[in-house]
């Protein structure tokens, strides 16, 4: 008995259905332009762009696009990811690209110490020292009480003394 109520049914909706999407595809459509003039008269052809700035030519500068930061600011996930893509390119000789990942691992994470830490280590072997002395030191203020501790401080001292040389 329930089985006949729902064939019944299905026609009816899908019916239903048809109708209603109709009808939300015409309301999509723009509005016609009444006028007074018959239906057989030309239209006016549309503006050319003339390549001039004028009037019509305005442009919105704020889109949502342009203001809209291309990746959300707090993301760990991201941070990992880009730990684990820095991590294969430094294995691949691509300090470069390591050295982009790992900043967007900071950048996605920015309370987490083991990016600086391998930040750190690709600028050290690309012979950024300044900037890798800094990645070091933050590494460390970040996480004071690292196993590597005493290893990553004498590498800071190295390249502070790799710096001075460099100076003089």
């Amino acid at each position: 008995m329930l089985s006949m109520r729902f064939k019944k049914a299905v026609p009816v909706l899908a019916a239903a259905l048809l109708i209603l999407a109709g009808s939300l595809v015409r309301a999509q459509d723009p509005p016609q332009e009444s006028s007074s003039k018959p239906a057989d008269a030309p239209s006016p052809a549309p503006e050319k762009p003339t390549g001039k700035p004028g009037k019509n030519d305005k442009k919105n500068k704020d889109t949502a696009t342009d203001s809209a930061p291309e990746q959300p600011t707090w993301d760990p996930l991201r941070a990992e990811k880009d730990l684990e893509v820095g991590q294969y390119y430094m294995r691949k000789g691509d300090v470069d690209a390591a050295i982009d990942r790992f900043e967007d691992a900071t950048l996605a994470k920015p309370g987490y110490a083991i990016p600086f830490r391998f930040l750190g280590e690709a600028q050290e072997k690309k012979g950024l020292k300044k900037q890798a002395i800094k990645s070091y030191q933050r590494y460390l203020d970040l996480y004071p009480h690292a196993e590597d501790r005493e290893k990553i401080q004498k590498r800071i001292d190295k390249l502070h003394k790799g710096a001075e040389k460099h100076k003089n």
